[in-house]
């Protein structure tokens, strides 16, 4: 048992409506030396605080601080929070297959590919914190 799924870089999660992308500081850290830069700087041009904690700052349209705009591809990919890394198998799109079949509505790599097993979506819903 599982759900298929095969990212295809669209882009489509990384945008919307503005939202939180939580950030821990391993991966705040990771963003830094893949970027060359320093925490500081990242945190000042890219992060917003938010509910105590720290997110990822997105853009008035809702796109992400790290999605080009002109390709729609994520300059962190290789780095990316485990948020993002998760997607699209976070406890709510997972729960019902209703959910799962909005978020198949919205991301064109969901429910397509190769068979994620369950026990691996497990996983990922638990390190998406969500």
């Amino acid at each position: 048992d599982g759900l298929r799924f095969r990212c295809t870089q669209c882009g489509n999660c990384c945008t919307g409506s503005p939202g939180y992308v939580w950030l821990s500081e391993f991966e705040l850290r990771q963003i830094a030396d893949h970027l060359g830069t320093t925490i500081g700087e990242i945190r000042v041009m890219h992060t917003k605080p938010a509910l105590g904690q720290l997110s990822l700052a997105d853009h008035a349209n809702g796109d992400c601080t790290f999605l080009d705009g002109a390709t729609r591809k994520c300059r962190i990919y290789p780095v990316r929070p485990a948020q993002c890394r998760t997607w699209p198998f976070w406890g709510k799109t997972v729960e019902t297959e209703e959910a799962w079949q909005a978020t198949c509505d919205v991301c064109p790599g969901a429910g397509r590919g190769e068979l994620v097993p369950l026990d691996t979506i497990r996983r990922q819903v638990e390190e998406s914190r969500l």
